[in-house]
């Protein structure tokens, strides 16, 4: 597929070596990215912060050389996976998205494909190129353990095997602080399951978001309200500046963001924190 020729590390060719600086923009030894620069990419657009300048050099080369992402997206109508919808509707880089959902999205778009699907019997899916997974639920809501695996590790899973199946090489997981397959806790153990069962796959990247509390309403959602988030999120902004990084409350916004930049450009399975999310 052309696109991916621009995923990874094959991008890393339009790149010269000694980088770039915000007084002198791109500059260095003559060779791919010097080539390909002038014609791919605005420079004028690019942003003066050097820690920004990959991802959107990455998004300006896609979009300009006409490199269409085809993406499949699990759980669109939650919390992080609607700021997912959102931006990936958003991006000139992507032609088609296909939302995985079991009820109807209010969201009209002419690039987004809505599927509803029964999660335990998956039909194949489309040719894409990457996908996201933001599925979840609770024990309250789900109403037995069985149940929340069902949805927190087989759903998921299920379409992480079948985006395999229809092209895809990377993979964007929204896990959670805390998980770990070995945890006494169980909600971990199921979130530190899933993922050591995505790590098996065949994939280019694997970037798995572990977002501590999250600091946003879900009235909008019309999910049930959840009593300990309530108590949590106010006192959790008050001290936020002194919680760890990796537990440190974050909205979801930013695990959005932050998922969709780093699938992009990663290489292997990568996980970002709570506090490698904040402010990104």
């Amino acid at each position: 597929m052309l696109g991916r020729f621009f995923y990874g590390e094959q991008v890393t060719s339009l790149i010269p070596e000694s980088g770039y600086s915000a007084q002198n923009g791109w500059c260095g030894q003559k060779g791919a990215g010097q080539v390909l620069m002038p014609n791919l990419v605005d420079k004028n657009r690019l942003p003066s912060n050097p820690q920004d300048v990959w991802e959107t050099l990455v998004r300006q080369v896609m979009a300009t050389a006409f490199i269409r992402r085809k993406v499949a997206l699990a759980g669109a109508t939650g919390l992080i996976g609607g700021y997912l919808l959102d931006m990936l509707l958003a991006e000139d880089s992507v032609a088609e998205v296909h939302a995985l959902v079991r009820r109807p999205l209010k969201v009209s778009h002419p690039r987004l494909h809505c599927h509803r699907v029964d999660f335990a019997a998956l039909p194949e899916l489309p040719p894409i190129d990457e996908a996201y997974l933001a599925l979840g639920t609770t024990l309250k809501v789900a109403g037995s353990r069985e149940a929340f695996r069902a949805v927190d590790l087989q759903a998921n899973l299920a379409v992480a095997m079948a985006a395999v199946r229809a092209g895809a090489r990377r993979i964007g997981l929204v896990s959670a602080a805390g998980a770990n397959a070995q945890s006494s806790v169980f909600y971990n153990r199921v979130k530190g399951e899933l993922e050591e069962a995505l790590k098996s796959l065949e994939l280019e990247a694997l970037v798995i978001a572990r977002p501590s509390l999250l600091l946003d309403s879900r009235a909008h959602l019309g999910q049930p309200p959840r009593l300990a988030e309530s108590v949590a999120i106010p006192m959790a902004r008050l001290i936020a500046p002194l919680i760890p990084g990796a537990y440190r409350p974050i909205h979801g916004k930013d695990v959005a963001r932050a998922l969709l930049r780093s699938v992009l450009t990663a290489k292997g399975a990568h996980v970002l924190t709570s506090g490698d999310m904040v402010g990104r």
